[in-house]
């Protein structure tokens, strides 16, 4: 209970303690300012007091000048169809964590090991929900900086019911609130992605301080990087397009494309991943004694849940129920079939025999590929990228794998990482109209920019890959050496052979 106790308090400390002195500066503050991308409407705007009559000024002239005064803007009204998506969207993403991911882990690990896994699954994502309220958002999408956002919005300082946020049509608002809580659900989606890697073995206090870790300085910057701008109203020419440009994220001012998250999201957790795997080495009789899933039953359902919920998680990414948000959908669905087909015939060819497993894979596969593209290229593109998944992912978690030498569990790096860097490099050549892309939209001329270079676009979709793996990586080693030196990362060898659900929960997933 003493350790338990300590390890709470470290997390407690570890949140709260860099923000300190900015919530001391803050304390006196009401309004937070206006966070690119969420525009706040607040209603209750100071009216300016008239000034006194000079004694020589004629009543007429009072009066003209009375009547000349604009009139007080009205505040910006959300779309009550967009909003309602929204909720939806949001909804369907905590079903692909809860139970989607929940269940396709806990299928692929053994018996003795099933609780833990979905007990991990759901304590990440309800820290990360949490800390993203009280720090999350505004580092992510607060104002302040190229990498980190600021702490105007901290504890959600500022945001009321009124308050509302851009989408990406000029014009167009849903309400603050939902856009919160959409947002959230990626953030605490993806720290639970990571645990697949070292899953058998890890203690549970070690894979919440983790998560906490990581989540505040990998996720937070990669996707305040990625995602951050002004919103497009405040883009009407070139001269507000260099200003928008130079306050947003890094990666977003470069020019690169990230619908849904494949940067953000897969290739962070699986480069994270594939760190954990290493430095927690090998599960105990790895290579040796048999680890095969022990419910591949449950592995398919949670597969098909994932798949479901995944149409939140990349329609919903559009922020608006219109083409764009019909285009998403339809390669978000195409690209999985497509993925599922190619894996389950390339290992029917190679192994003589097609998997469950395997077709599982390819649906993942698929869609993490597709994540970042959904909204930029057009079904056959996305197709193309469906099939050419299902292939380098097999790959990734049988040839690559065997050179790494790592043991990582759920094959998180193999089908997230590798998956995520496919998508978003083809996300740069098939989002060339020339290709049945989109292109790239300019908010000066409210049109897609003719200019569209194949090769320039993957040079920096490919900036915006080695970015993330470099930045995920560092601080996913030091956050490890951080865990391993306050509470241990591993279990002790007879417990991790008894199984995790006794020794870490007192509890078994079946009773005969």
């Amino acid at each position: 209970m003493n350790r338990i106790a300590r390890t709470l308090a470290l997390v407690a400390a570890l949140c709260l303690a860099p923000w300190a002195g900015a919530i001391a500066a803050d304390a006196g503050a009401t309004v937070a300012k206006a966070a690119p991308v969420v525009l706040l409407a607040q209603a209750d705007a100071k009216k300016d007091e008239a000034p006194a009559a000079k004694a020589e000024a004629a009543p007429a002239a009072a009066a003209e000048k009375t009547e000349a005064a604009p009139a007080a803007a009205a505040p910006p009204v959300p779309n009550k169809g967009d909003t309602a998506w929204m909720i939806v969207a949001t909804v369907l993403v905590i079903l692909m964590t809860i139970p989607g991911l929940a269940l396709f882990y806990g299928g692929l690990v053994r018996t003795k090991n099933m609780l833990s896994i979905l007990m991990q699954v759901m304590m990440v994502f309800s820290v990360i929900t949490v800390l993203w309220v009280v720090y999350g958002y505004t580092l992510a999408f607060g104002g302040g900086g190229s990498f980190f956002g600021g702490f105007d919005k901290l504890f959600l300082k500022g945001v009321t019911p009124d308050s509302v946020a851009a989408t990406f049509s000029k014009g167009v608002y849903i309400p603050e609130y939902i856009f919160i809580a959409f947002q959230c659900t990626f953030a605490a989606i993806t720290p639970a992605l990571i645990i697949g890697a070292f899953a058998e073995r890890i203690k549970f206090s070690a894979v919440l301080l983790f998560c906490v870790i990581w989540f505040t300085f990998s996720y937070l910057p990669i996707a305040h990087m990625v995602w951050y701008w002004d919103g497009p109203d405040a883009i009407t020419d070139a001269k507000t397009l260099e200003a928008v440009t130079a306050n947003a994220g890094w990666l977003w001012a470069k020019g690169a494309l990230d619908f849904a998250g494949g940067t953000v999201v897969h290739i962070n957790a699986g480069v994270a991943g594939l760190v954990g795997a290493f430095m927690l080495g090998k599960r105990v009789g790895y290579g040796r004694e048999s680890m095969a899933p022990h419910s591949l039953a449950f592995t398919m359902v949670g597969a098909s849940l994932l798949w479901v919920g995944w149409f939140g998680f990349n329609v919903g990414s559009n922020l608006e129920a219109n083409g764009v948000a019909a285009l998403a959908f339809v390669n978000t669905f195409v690209a999985t079939a497509a993925a599922t087909v190619a894996w389950t015939f390339a290992e029917w060819m190679s192994k003589g025999k097609p998997s469950m497993l395997g077709a599982a894979s390819g649906a993942v596969a698929g869609l993490v590929a597709i994540t970042p593209a959904c909204g930029f290229v057009g079904p056959m593109g996305a197709i193309v990228i469906g099939l050419a998944s299902g292939i380098v992912c097999l790959w990734g978690v049988n040839g690559l794998k065997r050179m790494l030498g790592a043991d990582d569990s759920l094959d998180v790096f193999g089908v997230h990482g590798l998956g995520g860097i496919l998508g978003a490099l083809l996300t740069g050549v098939f989002a060339a109209p020339s290709l049945g892309g989109t292109g790239v939209f300019d908010y000066v001329t409210n049109a897609a920019n003719p200019d569209f270079s194949i090769a320039g676009q993957v040079w920096i979709q490919l900036q915006g890959v080695l970015i993330t793996i470099v930045w995920s990586g560092v601080v996913s080693f030091v956050a490890y050496k951080l865990v391993d030196m306050i509470v241990g990362l591993r279990v002790a060898e007879d417990e991790e052979r008894e199984g995790l659900d006794i020794t870490s929960h007192g509890e078994s997933a079946y009773h005969s």
